[in-house]
């Protein structure tokens, strides 16, 4: 059963699109995105040597994954390399305990809401994730502040143990990829730091992730968030393939918590290999659990959402938890979701002995923050970019339940703010229902197709023009009116100063970024004299990292 997200009527509360000039002026909660030059500069120079070395290996978040990577098959990926590697370097990932999170959306949110949390408690926790956004340190986060690994622990670390890696991929016949290696090295890292536990993301499915080294004696306990059509075909084709490739990273006898909510025969095939382990089940859908979405009040350092949590699990673990008011700076329901399965992950510690607080519990879900997740840029980087006064939205949504979700959020944030949309997209992602579902909102004013490197190359990059042929298609199969800028209907609307007059988006393809972000601007300006306007940046969270270096300069 689905959490109930219960919303008062949006006209009795304080929304986002009343608060829009106080956010502009507000600071992010963990540290700006903006690093100097210089500082980048630097962080370069350092790990040049590491990046050319990383650069030489296989990367399939550039080149894409082959088609069966992820399952349990011949097809797979072979966990006995990193089994491999992992023994020369003297089985770090055995050092700790672990929480191990897979699932098609919400492992990175998940995982940072239960990092947040156990460093609440006071804990030494490594958190591993990927992709990054602005540097590939933000993989790899340490300790009790749970700041990236510094330049120079990395740098050391990596030369360190560079001897064992070269004999591996020597012995492998080149044949480690860069996920691979730069897993291990994330592992060693929190064995040296001697992490009291490490939130394991899982890359690609869970069964022949790399990350799927993690033995039950290694685990605290395994996380699926959900389950949706993403990386079909590597995970086997269809959803009931994605579940038990996820399902894979169930270990004997440890805990699973589930966060869902899931069509019934999916959770049945990860409720069966769960049974099959003899692994307890924890679930944040459960009927005894409800979460409330209770509005969008006025804060003084950045957006929040007013929430509960109430959690009563009685089923294989007794556990019960009441939080009322949280302030959630990860903002949608579909956060929320994410923040009562992390607190459900959070109250199955407990249960094996980790001492965490209902207060600690709390704190942690208050501070968590991810970069190009529901982030708005501050009135100072809206002015580096020269759009001074502009609400800007960066959104790394990329799949058609993301989507969804960025949709609702502002639906019930901004229900009166005209939109503009910038958007870039990889290109083995559902292009034509990413466009189905925000097409569908009422406050479309434009739409601004550009392009983004993927993972620094360009092998998986859509081009703008074909982007928009997407979007055309789906208008013209929806029924959706749109203003094409090429078009001579457009020019006339735009000489005759009448774009105000039409409810028609208008579409539009520019390659640079800053050229996208300017033209999405004009048009607020134009069509609705940019009040209560939001420019929002979305498709994937390479575009959201091209946003932010932009604001490096």
């Amino acid at each position: 059963m689905k959490i109930p997200i219960i919303t008062r009527s949006l006209n009795t509360l304080p929304l986002y699109r009343q608060e829009i000039p106080m956010f502009a002026k507000c600071r992010p909660l963990l540290g700006s995105p903006l690093r100097s030059v210089s500082t980048a500069l630097s962080e370069s120079n350092e790990l040049k040597e590491f990046t050319e070395y990383m650069e030489k290996l296989k990367n399939y978040e550039k080149i894409g994954v082959p088609r069966g990577a992820g399952t349990d098959s011949g097809d797979g990926f072979d966990l006995g390399r990193m089994r491999r590697l992992l023994h020369h370097l003297g089985n770090p990932q055995s050092k700790f305990k672990a929480v191990h999170i897979a699932g098609t959306k919400g492992k990175g949110s998940t995982a940072a809401f239960l990092s947040s949390i156990l460093r609440a408690q006071g804990y030494s926790v490594g958190c591993y994730s990927s992709p990054h956004i602005r540097t590939i340190r933000e993989r790899i986060t340490l300790g009790s502040a749970g700041e990236p690994v510094s330049v120079t622990s990395l740098s050391s670390h990596f030369h360190q143990i560079k001897e064992d890696i070269d004999m591996v991929i020597k012995l492998e016949k080149g044949h480690l990829s860069h996920f691979e290696v730069f897993t291990a090295l994330a592992f060693s890292l929190f064995a040296e730091e001697k992490v009291q536990i490490a939130v394991v993301e899982a890359g690609l499915g869970g069964a022949r992730d790399a990350t799927n080294v993690l033995t039950d004696s290694d685990l605290a306990l395994s996380i699926i968030t959900n389950i949706g059509a993403e990386h079909l075909a590597a995970l086997g084709g269809s959803l009931e393939s994605v579940a038990v490739a996820k399902s894979g990273i169930i270990k004997e006898r440890r805990p699973l918590v589930l966060g869902g909510p899931f069509v019934p025969h999916i959770e049945r095939i990860i409720r069966d290999k769960a049974l099959s382990m003899s692994s307890p089940i924890v679930s944040a859908s459960d009927p005894g659990n409800k979460s409330f979405l209770k509005g969008f009040p006025r804060a003084c350092e950045m957006p929040h959402q007013l929430c509960d949590i109430l959690l009563q699990i009685e089923r294989d673990i007794h556990m019960f938890i009441e939080l009322f008011d949280v302030r959630l700076h990860l903002l949608g329901s579909h956060q929320l979701q994410n923040a009562a399965t992390a607190t459900c992950a959070a109250l199955c510690l407990r249960d094996q002995g980790w001492n965490i607080s209902d207060a600690s519990i709390r704190a942690g879900l208050e501070s968590a923050y991810l970069l190009g997740r529901s982030q708005f840029l501050t009135s100072k980087e809206a002015e580096k970019l020269e759009l001074p006064g502009t609400t800007i939205l960066l959104d790394g949504a990329h799949t058609n339940e993301s989507a969804h979700a960025l949709m609702n959020m502002i639906k019930s944030a901004f229900s009166e703010s005209r939109l503009a949309l910038v958007v870039a997209m990889a290109n083995d992602k559902d292009h034509l229902g990413f466009a189905g579902v925000l097409l569908s909102a009422e406050c479309l004013e434009s739409v601004c197709f550009t392009e983004i490197d993927i993972a620094g190359d360009k092998t998986r990059t859509t081009s703008s023009s074909s982007l928009k042929d997407s979007w055309i298609q789906v208008c013209r199969e929806t029924g959706v009116d749109f203003l094409d800028c090429k078009t001579a209907e457009y020019e006339y609307i735009k000489d005759q100063q009448t774009l105000s007059a039409g409810k028609k988006p208008v579409l539009f393809a520019e390659r640079s970024l800053m050229g996208s972000l300017t033209f999405g601007n004009e048009i607020l300006a134009a069509k609705s004299g940019n009040q209560h306007g939001i420019i929002v940046v979305t498709g994937s969270l390479h575009i959201v990292s091209a946003a932010l270096r932009l604001l490096e300069g």
